[in-house]
């Protein structure tokens, strides 16, 4: 018997037009993986799609069928092994053919297959392997067609994509282009074994007190009858926990059970180390090691608790026994053409997340389920993932041959999945339940009959809860499953009392002011968000012509693809800034505008959190970009930060002070400012224990930057550990008595040290007179790479935004500045570069 060796076959392809049947149709493919796309800009038979107007003339691709074609020689084998041809992922309908012969035929994106090729790889030498990739576009519209029965609802993209089951966004969504990929999209490789591991997995126990955890380790093995053994490990930090072994049982299962005293748990970052152990299997026979595979796995308990109380029903998340509040974002694919992120990539990204002070983020239901080294760097991390089933924004169909195709993906992507500590809950879809309601599409709470939903016009609850919660139970019994984002448990999906709630009514529906984002909130804000452009260089990666360079520009306009996102951007800048025609000016006030939002937002909801768990998290849309284009993310797709990444950071500090004024409706009122204004002052706080704190309000003219009132000082407050404190509620401040518009300035001092600040600033802001402000950016220490600046003012100066390029990373941005206040920020990369920062009025 021999041990598993894998041959990658990354080389050696060659592809075409399907219909082209000539020999020079051939073109090479530098690397698998791969999609179509790629390979004909490797070809030069296409210009970037992310450039221009050029995703216009790259749609003859998305309507074309290819063939991909690898010549190859067979592995060595020994008589008694096994060759396997195994694909992870293939874009979408693929005929594989092996000299001819079709030995696999696939229409899921999200499935890997193995194909037993032993026989068809008797002889010798070369062998051809051919895949016939046929058009999804119009394969979909296709299905679409033969029922039309069906009511084909959807927001975003042609509804026919939800007879197919591939990444929904390729068809385009409100952030993102049309780009219906192809190809072989994750790797591919021969295998050749007498019997392999074909799946590593456990569950894990851990005892109320911490002080005890059961793992039990299981192993299903894959080949022919045989006398093996199963030998497991479980280290921590590279020395063995308690080795076991194990003969195979029947069905050829083997498992083990770990007893651990005093286990090391993972936890999310901010409340303890993300501690991983390695469980390790070797697979041998009488004599050798024929497959070792090893995982790394996380103890811990995680639920989502939903109890009645005075607000409704929670929702939130409780990590080893500790209530967490997830502050965080939602995640969408983070390239249009998927094999272009690296494993470094993806690495970069939760990393900014951690800098980010995020403990959650939610892949959404319109991409993929993500790559693994996405899931190992959220591990290692500690980033909690909030995962969606893949089915978004439509009414999907309910064929049993699809059914079956659904049932195998979930199977597969569960079980591929499961051990990753991360993974706190799945979800059925995103906003479905929303294109149900909005449609009249018919659901009947009460009634639990899978067998007469699936005879309804909204068939797809079948797979939403019953479908995906049993195969969820059977493959991962200990992690949560929740119908759909938003759901709420047989209530409408905007009700703000249960279950988690897309608020969009900033932005979108009755597009209120942000000012009021705390009074829109559930118990779960899962999704909400404001669009901003990104960093001038992304800008200027796809404008080909200067003059172009406005924000109104044809090709700016094209590259942002949310529907009347003109009118919106317009509206939110007209009603708090005072508008600007050059583009680099334009580009900050959208981002400041972006960045006021989600503080609002933030800032309120996390207020709340300690009024019994009325808000459990929230998760703005988006993180990133899948290309580069102006949307709602806060970090474009160069990863190039956005002022709203530093104004979450600052509001999801462990210690975060509060300090905000009601709102007072300007527009309604014509402008009249009112008489009085209520206040309120208080401090949130993720720690695990009660801390001790001075907290100071200062009350500064935003025209002279003097006080316009004396300081309130509170010496001695004791805050309360993982809520929130109130110091002020609802206190006056009388205009009539201070007529001056000035801000309400806050910090909180603990052990001697500034530990949080907040500026509320009088609304809006283009009724103030910020110019003379008297900033002072001054080195006060430089080396070859790192700065250090000391920043101060004569006047308050709202959102300091230092100008990040590639390879230079600031300390903190996005930030407000009063007199009396010195604040200091580092600037690594610069390298005796010029600075550049911006200002509101500069």
């Amino acid at each position: 018997m021999s041990r598993l060796v894998q041959h990658p076959l990354s080389k050696g392809w060659g592809f075409k037009d399907s219909k082209d049947e000539s020999e020079d149709a051939w073109m090479p493919v530098p690397v698998i993986p791969s999609v179509v796309h790629q390979d004909l800009l490797a070809n030069k038979k296409l210009k970037d799609p992310f450039i221009g107007f050029n995703e216009v003339s790259t749609k003859w691709v998305n309507e074309k069928s290819w063939t991909y074609r690898n010549v190859f020689q067979k592995p060595e084998a020994s008589p008694s092994s096994t060759i396997v041809l195994a694909f992870d992922g293939l874009d979408t309908f693929a005929k594989v053919k092996l000299d001819g012969n079709v030995i696999l035929e696939s229409n899921n994106m999200f499935l890997a297959h193995r194909v037993d090729v032993t026989k068809a790889l008797e002889a010798d030498g070369e062998h051809i392997l051919e895949i016939d990739f046929d058009c999804a576009m119009l394969r979909a519209r296709e299905l679409r067609d033969q029922d039309p029965k069906h009511k084909w609802a959807s927001f975003n993209g042609d509804p026919a994509r939800m007879s197919v089951r591939k990444a929904q966004y390729h068809w385009g969504w409100d952030w993102g282009p049309v780009f219906m990929t192809t190809g072989i999209w994750r790797d591919v490789r021969l295998e050749v074994y007498t019997a392999r591991i074909a799946d590593l997995w456990t569950e894990v126990q851990l005892a109320g007190d911490h002080q005890e955890a059961t793992v039990s380790a299981f192993v299903e093995v894959d080949g022919e009858a045989g006398s093996y053994k199963a030998k497991f490990t479980l280290s921590l930090q590279g020395r063995e926990v308690v080795p076991e072994k194990s003969t195979m049982g029947e069905g050829n299962t083997a498992n083990v059970t770990f007893n651990i005293k005093n286990p090391s748990l993972w936890w999310p970052h901010g409340y303890g180390d993300p501690t991983l152990y390695e469980l390790s299997a070797s697979l041998t026979d009488e004599q050798n090691e024929l497959h070792h595979v090893s995982k790394k796995i996380g103890i811990r308990t995680a639920e989502v608790v939903q109890q009645p109380d005075k607000h409704g029903k929670s929702f939130f998340f409780r990590i080893n026994g500790v209530d967490v509040f997830c502050g965080g974002s939602c995640w969408i694919p983070a390239d249009s053409l998927l094999p272009n992120i690296t494993p470094e990539r993806y690495r970069k990204w939760v990393e900014l997340m951690v800098a980010g002070r995020q403990v959650m983020t939610r892949v959404w239901g319109g991409g993929i389920y993500e790559d693994d080294n996405f899931y190992s760097a959220c591990d290692e991390l500690g980033v909690v993932v909030w995962q969606d089933f893949m089915f978004a924004c439509g009414n999907y169909p309910t064929w049993p041959d699809l059914l079956d195709s659904i049932r195998k993906e979930a199977i597969y992507n569960v079980r591929r999945l499961r051990h990753h500590p991360s993974i706190v809950i799945y979800a059925g879809n995103n906003e479905d339940y929303q294109v149900q309601e909005q449609n009249g599409l018919t659901y009947n709470y009460e009634d639990e009959n899978p067998e007469n939903w699936l005879k309804t016009d909204f068939p797809a609850r079948c797979i939403y809860e019953k479908l995906l919660p049993d195969i969820v139970k059977e493959l991962t019994p200990g992690t949560f499953y929740h119908p759909g984002s938003p759901w709420g448990g047989g209530k409408v999906t905007s009700d703000p009392t249960v279950g988690d709630l897309h608020q969009w009514n900033v932005w979108h529906g009755t597009q209120e002011k942000y000012q009021v984002y705390e009074t829109l909130g559930g118990r779960f804000n899962s999704e909400f968000g404001m669009e901003a452009f990104p960093h001038i260089q992304t800008i200027e990666s796809f404008i080909e012509n200067e003059a172009d360079k406005y924000p109104q520009s044809h090709i700016i306009d094209f590259h942002n693809k949310a529907d009347g996102h003109e009118r919106r951007i317009a509206t939110y800048l007209v009603e708090n800034v005072r508008t600007a025609t050059d583009l680099e000016t334009y580009i900050y006030l959208t981002q400041l505008i972006q960045a006021e939002a989600m503080m609002y937002g933030y800032r309120g909801w996390r207020r709340q959190w300690g009024d019994d768990r009325r808000c459990g998290g929230a998760l703005l849309w988006q993180m990133n970009d899948c290309w580069p284009g102006i949307s709602w993310a806060i970090m474009d797709y160069y990863l190039r930060p956005k002022p709203a990444y530093y104004a979450v950071a600052q509001v999801l500090e462990p210690l975060a002070i509060g300090v905000q004024r009601e709102h007072h409706d300007w527009s309604v009122t014509h402008a009249e400012p009112p008489k009085t204004s209520k206040y309120s002052l208080w401090v949130a706080s993720s720690l695990l224990k009660e801390v001790s704190g001075k907290v100071e309000l200062r009350f500064i003219s935003v025209q002279t930057g003097l006080e316009v009132r004396e300081w309130r000082v509170w010496d001695d407050i004791r805050i309360q550990a993982n809520g929130t404190t109130d110091i002020i509620l609802d206190d006056i401040i009388d205009h009539t008595v201070y007529p001056e518009p000035h801000v309400l300035a806050a910090r909180l001092w603990v052990d001697n040290e500034i530990a949080a600040r907040d500026v509320d600033w009088p609304q809006p802001f283009k009724y103030l007179d910020l110019s003379e402000r008297g900033l002072n950016v001054q080195r006060v220490f430089e080396s070859d790479d790192l700065q250090s600046l000391r920043v101060s003012t004569r006047a308050p100066v709202k959102c300091l935004v230092f100008e990040e390029r590639d390879g230079v990373r600031v300390s903190d941005s996005a930030m407000d500045i009063v007199p009396g206040d010195e604040q200091f920020v580092t600037i690594m990369g610069l390298r005796g570069g010029s600075l550049k920062y911006k200002y509101l009025g500069q």
